[in-house]
């Protein structure tokens, strides 16, 4: 018997192979799919050459001479020649590849297949080279899918490796189908039409999670935000008509069909039932009730002042006010001084301080003068 630690490591090789084998397998899924994706671009490309190439000649000055002594330039092999230069773009090898490998294929039809052939992609990626299946078909031996290849996952899907040798046939259901057969209704769907063969899934009420018709009183079950009523339909829950409101305080609750959705008071409202200053049940700070409407105080019209500093006075705002500096007077220092007059000094004219510093104090912000004082309280031994 072996010891654990050789259990361990036969057991990590064996992953290891599987995982290296699961790899090998998807990567042939791909290149069996991918082989026919390539020979279906190279065959549609092959088809646009054709057209592009309808009208052309050979281009020699004298086309009926060349006609008579070469071949007609429709059936030539030049024409087929330029056709198959543009198959590919430069840089798609697999393309580029392929059609190197099968250049001799594509003389072969052109020279002798193309009249009882005409088909180029069922002749060449299907029937010669076999990297493609008929449609409704996958795999190696071209397999039909689920349902038949008439109507692949019974029209209501599509099939794993359609049209290719690659796949596994399994389907992949359209919205509202399920199954392996594509034949069931997912939740929210019902049957209208079904049998063995054939199954029209429609979609429910949408108060419906499940249901056997398209009413909202054939609900098997309601959907999350609805619910029974006496009648045994599934009928829309209002969340704003509890008792407590399901958003905050400064919100108001709107509702909606299976939900609801909280949105915003106006501005002038600290709580409320709707939209708009009219519907406020309580004023936001700095608004008043006035006939049912949420409105501006006017702070600066109430019978005790509010700027109570000296030389201030108030502007009214939206839901506030601001104290000011009164006219003649600027902020210095968070204190209202009086603006100096341009020209003066308190008595005294400004020729009397030196040029240099009239010249600094009459281009200096109101803010920038203050140093500007103090030279001229050096200078002439007053206030300025």
């Amino acid at each position: 018997m072996l010891s654990a630690g050789p259990q361990r490591l036969l057991l990590l090789l064996l992953s290891c192979v599987t995982l290296v084998l699961l790899f090998q397998v998807a990567d042939a899924k791909r290149d069996l799919t991918g082989a026919c994706v390539t020979c279906q671009q190279i065959t549609d490309n092959f088809n646009k050459g054709l057209e592009r190439t309808v009208k052309q000649n050979f281009g020699g000055g004298n086309t009926a001479w060349e006609e008579r002594k070469l071949s007609k330039y429709e059936t030539s092999e030049i024409r087929l020649m330029e056709i198959v230069e543009g198959l590919c773009d430069s840089s798609s090898f697999e393309c580029n590849r392929m059609v190197e490998e099968h250049e001799e294929h594509f003389e072969t039809w052109w020279f002798k297949r193309k009249a009882k052939h005409p088909d180029l992609h069922k002749w060449f990626c299907i029937e010669t080279i076999k990297v493609c299946c008929p449609k409704g078909t996958f795999g190696p031996d071209c397999n039909s899918c689920v349902g038949g290849s008439d109507r692949p996952c019974h029209g209501n899907g599509m099939c794993d490796g359609d049209g290719t040798r690659g796949g596994n046939g399994k389907c992949s259901c359209d919205h509202g189908y399920k199954g392996e057969f594509c034949l069931d209704c997912i939740d929210g769907y019902f049957n209208e039409v079904r049998n063995d063969t054939f199954s029209l899934c429609t979609e429910c009420d949408t108060s419906c999670k499940t249901c056997t018709g398209a009413t909202n009183q054939e609900c098997d079950e309601c959907k999350e935000g609805w619910e029974e009523d006496d009648q045994e339909a599934c009928v829309d829950v209002n969340e704003c008509a509890s008792d407590s409101s399901p958003c905050e305080e400064d919100q108001y609750c709107l509702n909606t069909e299976g939900s609801y959705s909280c949105k915003a008071c106006d501005s002038v409202c600290s709580s409320c039932t709707g939209a708009g200053p009219d519907k406020c049940q309580a004023c936001a700070s700095g608004y008043q009730d006035t006939e049912g409407t949420c409105t501006d105080i006017d702070e600066c019209s109430q019978p005790e002042a509010v700027c109570t500093e000296e030389h201030r006075e108030c502007i009214n705002t939206k839901g506030s006010y601001t104290c000011i500096c009164s006219s003649g007077y600027e902020e210095q220092d968070g204190e209202c001084v009086q603006t100096p007059q341009p020209g003066h000094c308190e008595g005294r004219t400004m020729n009397e301080l030196t040029p240099a510093l009239v010249t600094l104090y009459k281009t200096q912000t109101l803010a920038g003068r203050k140093s500007v004082r103090r030279r001229a309280e050096e200078q002439l031994g007053l206030h300025v």
